[in-house]
């Protein structure tokens, strides 16, 4: 009887290691993300740039109640506008916020170009083009991880248009190009095609979540998973590759100083994101993405600057520790 029990006790735990394995096993994902649904009716706006079109995804979400203000949400180089869903939801459904969440062109839902010089600087034309098309003349832009890079180039590029500046837990508060070698557009593609669920999972963990997982943090593990499933995830990873020579050559961080918005930095204490550990000693690795130094130091080169330091959290506060990050955003916010 009591081998018997033992028996059932093993072959349960093996049934619901398969079970949970398959639950989070993901999905082919189309090109632009066809099969997956994102949370607010979206939109294409069709973009002319250097000398072609493309579509450009975006969520615009409406309040029923409008405050006469609007926020933009940029997303990170591994995520697209839907994770902002639950921000979204608070901005415009109780504050009255209208937020608008585009994806850039070669991320999420917008156009996946088989060649596209890519710079801050276009990213940032394209989401001005955008914020024309809707009639909005001054907007609130927020930027998470490289959303935070992006978000520094358009304050920069249009401080005119720019209401208030928020960055949480955005990369590129330091010039790696000062620690890590140099590599190629074909070194990070040939890196690109290498990705699997296992690997991008544990990067996650390690990187975001300081190896402190929650299953809902799943999604944006399959979202990415599903993509190298697809027979066309050659050119996601063309993509992803120019993006990462993007944000390798093209620091903000020297610019700081000229941003002219009042300003909220939101920094997660435990991240320790930093683009090319991999490349670089133990030593000089144990020197980049230290966060609570980092955001002290970027709160001090920006004239008007109010840093919010979270305890225990990682890259991503807004969903690591959404109750913690949308408090000082919406106070901030209806200043």
């Amino acid at each position: 009887m009591q081998s018997n029990k033992l028996f059932l006790f093993l072959f349960g735990l093996i049934a619901g290691i398969s079970v949970s394995a398959q639950q989070n096993k993901p999905e082919v994902l189309g090109l632009n993300l066809e099969n997956y649904d994102y949370p607010f009716d979206l939109h294409y706006l069709n973009i002319t740039s250097q000398n072609e079109t493309y579509q450009m995804a975006y969520m615009d979400v409406r309040p029923a109640k409008p405050n006469g203000q609007a926020v933009l949400l940029l997303h990170g180089k591994n995520f697209n506008g839907a994770y902002w869903r639950e921000t979204a939801n608070i901005l415009a459904g109780e504050q009255g916020f209208r937020v608008v969440i585009p994806d850039q062109i070669g991320f999420g839902k917008s156009s996946k170009p088989e060649h596209y010089p890519y710079s801050f600087q276009q990213l940032a034309t394209n989401t001005k083009t955008l914020l024309d098309t809707l009639n909005i003349e001054k907007i609130s832009v927020l930027g998470h991880s490289m959303g935070g890079m992006l978000a520094t180039r358009f304050a920069l590029m249009y401080p005119e248009r720019t209401h208030k500046f928020i960055l949480v837990n955005p990369i590129g508060l330091e010039d790696w190009k000062l620690k890590v070698p140099y590599k190629p557009v074909e070194w990070w593609y040939a890196n690109e095609l290498n990705k699997t669920y296992e690997g991008i999972r544990k990067y996650q963990l390690e990187s975001y979540y300081d190896n402190q997982w929650k299953p809902e943090y799943d999604e944006w593990v399959n979202l990415l998973a599903g993509w190298t499933l697809n027979i066309d995830y050659p050119r996601i990873a063309w993509n992803a590759a120019l993006t990462y020579d993007m944000i390798f050559t093209q620091p903000v961080c020297y610019e700081f100083k000229h941003i002219e918005a009042p300003t909220l930095l939101i920094i997660g204490q435990r991240d320790r994101t930093a683009l090319g550990k991999p490349l670089v000693s133990d030593e000089v690795r144990a020197t980049m993405g230290n966060y609570p130094e980092l955001g002290k130091r970027t709160q001090q080169q920006i004239p008007n600057a109010r840093l919010v330091e979270l305890d225990n959290i990682g890259h991503l506060p807004h969903i690591e520790a959404f109750d913690r990050f949308i408090g000082p955003l919406v106070e901030f916010l209806n200043e």
